[in-house]
């Protein structure tokens, strides 16, 4: 039962009614995935990009690249398997995030748009997550420089 402040009516409490989590993920300029899963994906698809030889995570390579396809027989690595099971088991508001992270780190968005990326990624939420995060190169960078916009990082 809600309690309500002095003088008001139940009215107000049916008008007012707490936001749904989905909402206050959206309204909240705040992390709610875990940074440990983030930093675990970040772990992972650092060395996905050192296999790629995208060399130093740090500077532009210019590399392109296509997306899992292009891997050939590395397309059956089991760090990327292992990364796609992963990013799978999460779940769906934590993918929606994990796309949101990744689009604040490669500077499609700023963090104060936070609202607007999390309505965007949750828009574009799909079966096809994992695919999708594991065909960027540089995931990894991304997901980190998205932490750091909200002031998380990862240990080690």
């Amino acid at each position: 039962a809600l309690s309500l402040p002095a003088g008001e009516n139940s009215r107000w409490s049916r008008e007012r009614a707490p936001a749904r989590p989905r909402d206050r993920l959206e309204d909240s300029p705040m992390l709610t995935i875990d940074p440990d899963k983030v930093c675990h994906i970040i772990v992972k698809a650092r060395a996905l990009d050192a296999q790629m030889g995208l060399g130093d995570p740090t500077e532009e390579t210019g590399a392109s690249y296509d997306g899992p396809g292009e891997l050939g027989g590395a397309m059956d690595d089991a760090t990327q398997e292992e990364l796609a099971a992963f990013i799978g088991a999460l779940n769906q508001d934590e993918q929606v995030e994990l796309v949101a992270l990744t689009w604040v780190g490669r500077g499609s968005f700023a963090k104060e748009e936070w609202a607007e990326v999390v309505r965007e990624a949750r828009h574009a939420h799909n079966a096809r997550t994992a695919d999708y995060l594991l065909g960027l190169p540089l995931l990894g960078d991304y997901l980190a420089d998205g932490l750091a916009e909200f002031g998380q990082g990862c240990d080690g």
